[in-house]
């Protein structure tokens, strides 16, 4: 029988989930503060343990720590009632098996405890992946959905390792925020390196990726380092990958393979140490039946992906997004714009914002700039 710890200072919820979850089938006991917490898992180590953030002496956070010190195994769903973008993050790569709100959903929890578990007995067999001390950075990305809570987890997951990620999604869903928070709470020390595929034509695109010796072509008046030495332990960021030729990607497949790579018209060998981030808002998948992107490079990055969801799946965030954005665009224009009327609101909601995010922010920039009062 499987052992369940809840650590909650709320009575009712404590009360509450010892019954569902012995119901269950599941051994569980309870307590109300952080100390009653490790007391109680010192005494009877369980296999999955349910916190809260906030208790009302030990932070959440530090009872995780703790535990994790205790057994790297042990399994901690943490619960909370603020739905916030940086406690999700942190939870997640401080080692959190898994981050639920409330109020308690209790199939989310059911199906969190069950994954928890097979999770702990696989890792009877192999080691399991070792707790980043690195600080947490975050950017601002604004979301409160269940699709945008899951990308959260996603990005605190990635950043404690430095496999290759590909995010993929509509123009304007904020993709390079995604992989420069990821960039951020892996190697915020190391540079960022971002390269629009699209924007450059093939031939210089080679020299700016992988720079090019003197002499190599006409113009190379000088030896140039390319993005991927300038990156060092950083990040390469290739935004539109979907538009590198198939030559440059079968380099680029090399690169990924090898772990080096060679200067345009060079013999030396150059170790690469950044991490790759590609992003697309294309079907790479179509693109390959079409013969028009390689199966093996899609394969190689495709090891993590992040999909965006665009605006129009995520309404709740609108209202947060323009009250963001609003801020963004009065410090910028020196406006004190407050908020949007009801009736604009209503409009917004019914509309399919096609530019997504982008879109939204470049019409509340138009309107700020005109608008002759504090609500648009």
């Amino acid at each position: 029988m499987s052992k369940i710890l809840v650590i909650d200072d709320d009575n009712s919820i404590r009360e509450t989930l010892e019954l569902y979850l012995t119901e269950e089938g599941y051994r569980v006991k309870t307590a109300a503060t952080g100390t009653e917490g490790l007391n109680a898992y010192n005494q009877d180590t369980p296999d999955v343990v349910i916190l809260d953030i906030r208790l009302p002496d030990i932070d959440g956070f530090g009872i995780l720590e703790e535990l994790r010190e205790e057994d790297e195994n042990v399994k901690v769903i943490m619960i909370t009632a603020h739905h916030d973008m940086e406690s999700t993050i942190k939870a997640m790569k401080e080692g959190a098996f898994d981050y639920i709100h409330k109020p308690v959903d209790v199939n989310e929890l059911d199906i969190a405890i069950k994954k928890a578990l097979d999770a702990l007995e696989m890792e009877h067999k192999i080691k399991g992946l070792v707790e980043s001390t690195r600080d947490y950075k975050v950017g601002d990305i604004i979301g409160e959905g269940p699709r945008m809570r899951e990308i959260f987890k996603t990005i605190g997951v990635v950043s404690q390792s430095r496999t290759p990620v590909l995010i993929q999604g509509e123009s304007g869903t904020g993709k390079e925020l995604i992989a420069k928070v990821i960039h951020n709470n892996t190697a915020a020390d190391e540079p960022y390196i971002p390269i629009n595929c699209s924007a450059i034509v093939e031939t210089l695109l080679e020299s700016e990726i992988f720079g090019h010796e003197k002499g190599s072509f006409t113009g190379a008046v000088n030896r140039k380092p390319g993005k991927f030495e300038l990156a060092r332990y950083g990040t390469v960021f290739l935004d539109e990958i979907s538009e590198m030729s198939l030559n440059l990607q079968a380099k680029l497949l090399r690169v990924l393979q090898e772990k080096e790579f060679e200067r345009v018209g060079g013999k030396d060998r150059i170790k690469v140490n950044a991490r790759i981030i590609a992003a697309t808002n294309k079907d790479l998948r179509a693109m390959i039946r079409e013969g028009l992107f390689r199966d093996d490079l899609y394969y190689r990055l495709n090891i993590v992906t992040i999909n965006i969801p665009p605006l129009r799946e995520r309404r709740e965030d609108l209202k947060p997004l323009i009250d963001y954005l609003l801020a963004k665009i009065n410090l910028d224009l020196h406006k004190r714009i407050v908020g949007v009327s009801d009736e604009m609101f209503k409009i917004f909601e019914q509309y399919g914002w096609p530019g997504n995010i982008r879109e939204l922010e470049n019409l509340l920039v138009r309107a700020s700039v005109v608008a002759k009062g504090q609500v648009l």
